[in-house]
């Protein structure tokens, strides 16, 4: 199972740094959520870990070795990312779209492989995308549409997946369809889920570990009972959280909130 972890990177944009000497290590095989405020760096390593922003120090580890200095299609049959900004897709294809996940596993040619189909029909199938297959992705829903994208990643064939914002702009019943896809596709096939969140709650009930992010800097990190705690929570948004034991489950809600005075 491939493990990624990063030692006292720094990332900056221009002249601005955004992340300074931070250090972490993915679970394997385990959801885990980046929770933190606007600005707080949460995307940017996201960006560091999957390689699509270069880090001006420390080192970024792929299974043991530094990610920067392995080739792109050696990495891309590792990891995949889901950006919060997806590409256009005018005139593409539902299915199309998915086979571009094959990219990493196919020869200078180009041609798909009956592996490579196969791996498409796979992922379009988990994620329920198989009946709109001939369909443009630009007539399907929000929550249709983001089924496709993650059918994509998951015809990558890698053993993690990286998500910035899932469910930015879907309603509740589709953010709830997204997430369950994830921790099924984790439960079942072993994949390691990194995702940025920032519906607290959602973290908790889908997380297996849980990394709050401030000033780019990790505050803390740890299980959800160890993050989701009225002091923390003052700690990395700036405000005062009653929190109860979701009915029924094993973890800590957000109830409600005020700022702090």
């Amino acid at each position: 199972m491939t493990s990624i972890r990063a030692e006292a990177i720094r990332v900056a944009y221009e002249s601005q740094t955004i992340i300074d000497e931070l250090s972490t290590t993915i679970p394997k095989g385990k959801i885990t959520t980046i929770i933190g405020s606007n600005g707080c760096g949460k995307s940017t390593l996201l960006k560091a870990l999957t390689r699509i922003l270069p880090i001006q120090k420390g080192m970024v580890y792929l299974d043991g070795l530094a990610i920067n200095q392995l080739p792109t299609k050696k990495v891309a049959k590792k990891l995949a990312l889901l950006p919060q900004v997806l590409e256009a897709t005018e005139g593409i294809s539902v299915y199309e779209l998915v086979s571009y996940g094959r990219f990493p596993h196919q020869n200078g040619l180009g041609h798909l492989s009956n592996q490579d189909r196969e791996k498409i029909n796979w992922a379009m199938e988990v994620t329920q995308t198989t009946s709109y297959a001939r369909l443009p992705v630009d007539d399907l829903s929000g929550g249709q549409r983001q089924r496709v994208w993650i059918a994509m990643a998951l015809a990558q064939d890698t053993d993690i997946i990286f998500l910035d914002e899932p469910t930015t702009y879907l309603d509740l019943n589709h953010q709830l369809e997204v997430l369950e896809l994830l921790k099924h596709l984790n439960e079942t096939k072993q994949k390691t889920i990194v995702m940025v969140l920032h519906d607290v709650n959602l973290s908790a009930r889908f997380s297996d570990y849980m990394i709050a992010m401030k000033k780019g800097q990790i505050y803390h990190h740890g299980s959800v009972s160890d993050i989701m705690t009225a002091d923390i929570l003052k700690e990395i948004f700036d405000i005062e959280g009653q929190l109860v034991q979701a009915p029924g489950k094993d973890y800590p809600i957000l109830l409600t909130y005020d700022l702090l005075q």
